[in-house]
This record gives structure tokens, C-alpha cells and sequence, in this order.
């Protein structure tokens, strides 16, 4: 399974450029003067690089696996999902926040109690410049961080118990009408749980996840979920310059050096670079991975399940591939794991999408249409692999059930090590859409047939609305006409008509299969020879049909 815990509602409660190493972090002045700066406590300086931090990595890999600690677990248990929001960071004791007395930074970071779904303690560093070069300093933990009830089952913790994650805080100059406490309240990055992280984005809302790596999904025996160790965070001088983390990478499979360069623009970007030292052979190792929940949509929404017509924080896959084909890849919340693989040789970009942001759509107070979408941008060269989309059934929109990645044709033997570059954008649409093309909008599924007429039992309809590219100015000139394949079974009825209102068109077509083996369908919009629109792809299985 795809998540070590249900963490969904905690994180929406804890959350009310250059190339990747080009950019350093900006080193704002020594820690000697303000090694107690902020109301924070320090540990003594030392020195710090990438570099050595990856050499970390490497012979952390080269040991046998030592878990990260666990204090108290039996209290930590007990830190429920409601003991842990009343748990909250003081603002004032931000790290290069306004109170610190050290380094100030665009983007004060906080940090993230521990509780029962986060019960690993994370070590936390402060950078700033030294002597010879860049120092780290690590963040000793206090509960005086905290605001808390006194009766908080919390205060029963050791003293030497650490932190969960952190997140960074909006700036104070983001905008100009905001009040000068607006940081304190608005953060647009959270690390937090395993190797987790999300950021908000353009329309100012958190929504799915990345993680650092995958280990063996679905694979014989639990999922793997290795964990960022220890975090070093360097100051930003103002706002809209990025932000260094750095962090390390651990677990029972493989160790790693991550560096992230992370900008606050109108979404979110993230230039990742990360070294993986493999201890022992991996089966599926995941690099890139997304992770998004995906409970039912118009299309296939269960009749009487839930009040709200659609549910989800992504509606679907899309991929460039390395011959520049444009694909959409519908979602689906399956009755039994489902793994798909989307073979290419130097992709150009995958990313889970969420197109439909209509609220009338969701009709919900959470605000799905605002979520965000997540564009993985390769940068190298990536070969020979496959992005893989996992679907897990699930019952409720707690959960993440969603994963996509990048796994590389060669195969992860022990001893081996990854080096990675990519590109993040967590933004409302694709970064690098194709303007010439259409793209999908809504899948709907249906009884096959004539309305009217007898439906012939094992008929299914499809119907698939496409917008934008050189559809608006066909004008009724001419029509699209639609291109489907399927894996098996019979295509009848195929056509395209214009959406009333609109200047989308709408592709219909019924398929008739028999058993229950999954059905791949593929169709795109073409005017004569020449394709008009991405193409759409949509994994059927026949036992399953329209649910009832």
C-alpha cells in the first residue's frame, strides 16, 4: 500500500529559476550570534556541504539499517488526531523569523510536533555562513516551542524527543494588503511523515504529495517507506528567492542526500536533485513519485455513497512522452490494485492533474476545485524506463491512493547508487501545455444503446468532452472525427458532436465485451489524418461497468 498512515485530515488541520546546485542558499551571518537567538536552542556549529552530506548518504548505505528513534512510543500513541491539533509551533520562535535574534529570512520556518501518525523524531539544522565556509547547527527540541493544553498528554515526552517536520510560512511581502502577522498563519510547504512533501499551489490550496522515493509498491509483503533523517534549512534575504533545504534519506533498502531549491512565485517550484545508495536489491524502485487521492469523479460516482457529485484532489495522468506525444490518462478507484506502466525513453514530463475546477462540481467547503497540480519537468537524461500509475480501492477520501513515478528500465541491485534531476511544478494546470491540441475535460460513462430502444445487456457508453486547441475555430466547418482502439472487444457507434453552449466537442462511442478482464481504450480526436486533440486513454473493466 501506498501510505504508512491515514494523513490526509492532519495535514489539512496542521495547515490552516536556475538549475538545481546552481543556486546556493543565502547565508545571512554567523551562528555564533544567535545561537539562542528566537527563543530556539542550538547545538554547536559544524561545518556543512552537499557534498559531504551525499558521502553521508553513501556509507550511512553501506551499514546495516538503524531505524530513526522513536521516543516514548506508548505517549506518542496517545497523540491522537485531536490531541495533535491542539499542538501548535509559536510563531515567535520561528526559525529566521522576525523575533529570532539572527538571520532573518523571507520565509521563517516552523516545525511540527510529533504525535500518532508522525512518531519519528527528525532532526533539524540551521544554516548560516562561518569561518570556513557554510555551518550547520542543529535545532534542539523543547516543548516551551509549543502551545499546548496543560493537560496535553504531549508534555509526558522526553526532552530529547525531536521533531516531526516543518513547513515554511508565507512572506511578509508576498502582499502588500496582508497584515504584517499574515506569515504567521499562511505557510506554502510542508515537510512532514516518511519522505512526504506538498506545497500550495496558484489557487492557494494544499492538495496531493510528492515523496522522496518509492520502495516496492504492490509488490509481495508491505510497501517500503524509507524517511527523511535530518533537514537542513537556509534563510532566503527576500521574498521570491529560493529556498535551500537539504535533507538525508533512510530506510531498510537504500540511503540518500536530497537538495531542494524551492521558489514562492505564483505556484510553487521545486528543483530536486537527489543521490540514492542502494543496500540491497529493490524491485520497484520509484523515483519522482506523486501521491493524490482519487475517491470517484462524474463519471463513475457510486449512487448513493455521498451527497457531493465528485471527490477527489486529482482527476487524472498526464504524460509527454519522449516522441512528444500528448496523453490523459482518465483515473479510477479500482476493487483491487491496479498498476500501470507507460513505457518511454526520455520522458519530457508527467504530472497528476486536477482539470475540472468548477465548484459546482464538488459542491464542498474544502475546496477540491482549487487543488492543486503536480508537473514533474525531467532535466537529463532520464533513458530507458516507465511512469507507472498505481490505483488502490479505497472507501473514503482520507486516503491517498494514488501513485505515480518513474521507474528506470535498469534494474536496482544492492551497491548500486541514482543520481536524479528534475523539476517540480505544483501550479493549476500543466506548465507546458500544447496549444495546438485539445485537451480532455470530463469522462462519463454509461448504458450503451439508443435511448428509446432495448439496451443490450454488456453494452457500455463512453463519453468524452475535449476543449480548446483548433476545436473553437472548426466553426461547424467541419467535425472531429473520434479514433478509438480497444484491447478487446467491439467499438459501435462512434461519433462527435459540439457541447451545446460551448465551443467543446464531445466524443461518444458504446463497447461491448464480454468476461471481466480490464479493457483498454485509447481514442483522439483527428480531422482527416491529423489528430486534433491529446489522446485519451481509460482502463475499463467490464465486471465493474457504470456503478449502480
Amino acid at each position: 500500500m501506498p501510505r504508512p498512515f491515514s494523513r490526509r485530515r492532519l495535514l489539512e488541520l496542521a495547515s490552516l529559476g536556475a538549475a538545481v546546485g546552481a543556486a546556493g542558499p543565502a547565508l545571512l551571518g554567523p551562528l555564533e550570534s544567535w545561537a539562542q537567538g528566537g527563543g530556539l536552542h542550538f547545538g554547536p556549529a559544524r561545518p556543512f556541504s552537499f557534498e559531504a552530506l551525499t558521502q553521508r548518504a553513501r556509507e550511512t548505505a553501506g551499514r546495516a539499517y538503524q531505524p530513526p528513534y522513536r521516543p516514548a512510543p506508548q505517549v506518542v500513541e496517545q497523540i491522537d488526531y485531536e490531541a495533535h491539533g491542539k499542538i501548535r509551533f509559536d510563531p515567535d520562535r520561528a526559525l529566521y523569523g522576525p523575533e529570532s535574534g539572527g538571520p532573518k529570512s523571507a520565509y521563517p520556518a516552523t516545525f511540527f510536533h510529533l504525535g500518532r501518525f508522525f512518531g519519528k523524531s527528525v532532526k533539524m539544522h540551521a544554516l548560516a555562513s562561518g569561518p570556513g565556509g557554510m555551518e550547520a547547527r542543529e535545532i534542539l527540541y523543547s516543548p516551551d516551542y509549543f502551545e499546548m493544553p496543560a493537560d496535553s498528554i504531549a508534555r509526558r515526552l522526553p526532552e530529547d524527543s525531536g521533531f516531526a517536520g516543518f513547513r515554511l510560512q508565507e512572506s511578509i511581502g508576498r502582499d502588500a494588503g496582508k497584515s504584517q502577522d499574515w506569515w504567521r498563519s499562511h505557510d506554502w510547504i510542508a515537510f512532514l511523515g516518511a519522505s512526504y512533501f506538498r506545497a500550495i499551489g496558484e489557487l492557494e490550496q494544499y492538495g496531493l504529495s510528492a515523496r522522496g522515493v518509492v520502495v516496492n509498491p504492490t509488490l509481495s509483503g508491505p510497501e517500503e517507506f524509507p524517511d527523511f533523517t535530518e533537514f537542513y534549512i537556509a534563510p532566503a534575504e527576500k521574498a521570491g528567492d529560493p529556498v535551500a533545504v537539504y535533507a538525508l534519506l533512510d530506510g531498510p533498502s537504500l540511503a540518500g542526500a536530497y537538495r531542494f531549491s524551492l521558489t514562492r512565485g505564483a505556484g510553487v517550484i521545486m528543483e530536486v536533485e537527489k543521490h540514492l545508495f542502494l543496500r540491497r536489491d529493490v524491485a520497484r524502485l520509484g523515483l519522482a513519485p506523486l501521491t493524490s487521492m482519487y475517491f470517484y469523479s462524474e463519471g463513475d460516482r457510486p449512487a448513493r455513497m455521498d451527497w457531493r457529485p465528485e471527490i477527489h484532489d486529482s482527476d487524472g495522468l498526464a504524460l509527454w512522452t519522449g516522441g512528444g506525444e500528448r496523453l490523459w490518462r482518465s483515473l479510477n478507484n479500482p476493487e483491487q490494485v491496479t498498476l500501470s506502466s507507460f513505457f518511454d525513453d526520455n520522458p519530457r514530463g508527467f504530472g497528476l492533474l486536477q482539470r475540472d475546477r468548477d465548484f459546482d462540481h464538488y459542491l464542498d467547503g474544502v475546496h477540491y476545485e482549487r487543488r492543486s497540480s503536480l508537473w514533474v519537468e525531467p532535466l537529463g537524461d532520464w533513458g530507458p524506463g516507465s511512469v507507472q500509475l498505481l490505483e488502490i480501492p479505497t472507501d473514503d477520501e482520507i486516503h491517498d491512493n494514488i501513485v505515480a513515478c518513474w521507474v528506470a528500465q535498469a534494474a536496482a541491485k544492492a551497491g548500486d547508487s541514482r543520481h536524479l534531476t528534475y523539476r517540480l511544478h505544483w501550479l493549476a494546470e500543466e506548465p507546458y501545455p500544447a496549444r495546438d491540441f485539445a485537451r480532455v475535460t470530463a469522462t462519463r460513462l454509461g448504458r450503451g444503446g439508443q435511448p428509446g430502444k432495448p439496451r443490450p445487456p454488456g453494452l457500455t457508453k463512453f463519453v468524452v468532452d475535449f476543449e480548446g486547441g483548433r476545436l473553437p475555430g472548426l466553426n461547424g466547418k467541419s467535425e472531429p472525427e473520434p479514433v478509438v482502439t480497444a484491447s478487446r472487444g467491439e467499438v459501435s457507434r462512434v461519433f462527435a458532436e459540439p457541447v451545446p453552449g460551448t465551443k467543446a466537442w464531445r466524443a461518444v462511442f458504446d463497447l461491448a465485451v464480454e468476461g471481466e478482464e480490464p479493457v483498454e481504450l485509447r481514442m483522439y480526436l483527428a480531422l482527416g489524418k491529423e489528430p486534433l486533440s491529446e489522446t485519451w486513454l481509460y482502463q475499463f473493466r467490464p465486471a465493474r461497468g457504470p456503478r449502480s
